[in-house]
């Protein structure tokens, strides 16, 4: 799969002036709150209406949505307002229930895309058609992964394909729900600069207080579009409570999100720094979370040594990482003299921590 322009014809073909918007519920709960929504969402700027009919759950016992059922309400929905209808695909029998309810936009989860095995099984059950396919990504930060379940789509005559950058599972504790780990879908950005790009910032943060900086951190990183989880009444949701807004909310966020626009060389230099510049940000912000880390674990050998008498300079171990630290530096095309510097400040800095702890 090469990148090419063709790959944006479906985007541009629905001529917005903003990026594209896809809301609604989480899941489809009932007749009535899939079309109170949709019919708020028409004096948005949504342009598709999404709500998940099958819901994967991590564990048995949760709201697993309301099945095949919910594509009737979709399909009325779509009647009465215009929007268009997305749902969640996991296999082909999914699939052919969606094409039977004419629905517009299908995506692939993220736990399904972690499976080559099903990607091609849902590619098989869609060739022949012109339907819009997003692909999550994977849980793990798997570029490769990701992006082979877009090729296995393309390679079945899909044409009308994009991606959603929705994060990533970890271990660690964050203030997100999945970690966005931003350097990879810019690394797929940077590989299929045509390829559509879509945030889910619902699935990132986990809960609703944080969803717009997520939005505008992507406008800023020249995303072109969002789907974001709406719901009328979001703490009353049967799944997902917390990381929904209203509808009044979605239409407020419209219209304070700073989107730029190119025009002339001037603005296209503007934009193209500001995207840098949004990439810098993110990774300074890794940065800081890392350094974070790094003293704790500097907090953890200060207890230790303190416990068993044992003095923070430990000479030898300092040089054989700055000479190990060295190398890699050069490896990445920085200096030695960049590298000393900013390894004895840490250095500085981490028996700070043990000293302190030590003395306390």
């Amino acid at each position: 799969m090469e990148n090419k322009k063709e790959l944006r014809n479906w985007l541009n073909a629905f001529n917005l002036e903003h990026p594209l918007v896809i809301a609604g519920p989480c899941s489809a709960e009932t007749e009535e709150q899939v079309l109170t929504i949709a019919h708020q969402l028409k004096e948005s700027d949504a342009t598709v209406l999404r709500a998940g009919i099958w819901k994967p759950r991590t564990r048995p016992g949760n709201f697993e949505g309301v099945g095949a059922l919910g594509l009737k309400w979709l399909q009325k929905a779509k009647q009465e307002t215009g929007l268009l209808i997305s749902t969640e695909v996991a296999n082909a029998n999914h699939v052919d229930l969606a094409l039977q309810h004419d629905v517009d936009v299908l995506w692939i989860g993220a736990r399904t895309t972690v499976s080559p095995f099903i990607v091609q099984e849902i590619a098989e059950a869609l060739k022949g058609t012109d339907k819009i396919v997003l692909v999550k990504n994977p849980v793990n930060p798997d570029l490769a992964l990701w992006l082979g379940a877009v090729e296995r789509l393309h390679t079945s005559g899909i044409e009308n394909l994009g991606v959603i950058h929705r994060g990533f599972s970890t271990y660690e504790k964050t203030r997100y729900r999945n970690n966005p780990e931003w350097q990879l879908p810019i690394d797929l950005q940077n590989r299929f600069p045509d390829l559509p790009l879509i945030l889910d910032p619902s699935h990132i943060a986990g809960r609703r207080d944080i969803i717009f900086d997520l939005c505008q951190t992507a406008l800023d990183l020249n995303y072109d579009g969002l789907m974001v989880e709406t719901h009328h009444n979001p703490d009353k949701a049967w799944s997902d409570a917390s990381q929904q807004i209203t509808p009044e909310t979605l239409i407020q966020y419209t219209k304070d999100l700073r989107i730029r626009k190119e025009i002339g060389e001037a603005a296209e230099f503007q934009n193209k720094i500001n995207t840098f510049r949004t990439q810098i940000d993110v990774i300074d912000h890794q940065l800081i979370e890392m350094m974070g880390k790094r003293m704790k674990v500097a907090d953890d050998i200060g207890s230790l040594k303190k416990s068993h008498n044992v003095a923070v300079l430990q000479t030898k171990r300092w040089n054989e990482i700055l000479g190990k630290m060295i190398l890699q530096g050069e490896e990445k095309n920085l200096s030695e003299e960049f590298i000393l510097r900013v390894f004895k400040a840490i250095h500085q800095e981490s028996i700070n921590h043990q000293e302190k702890i030590i003395n306390s």
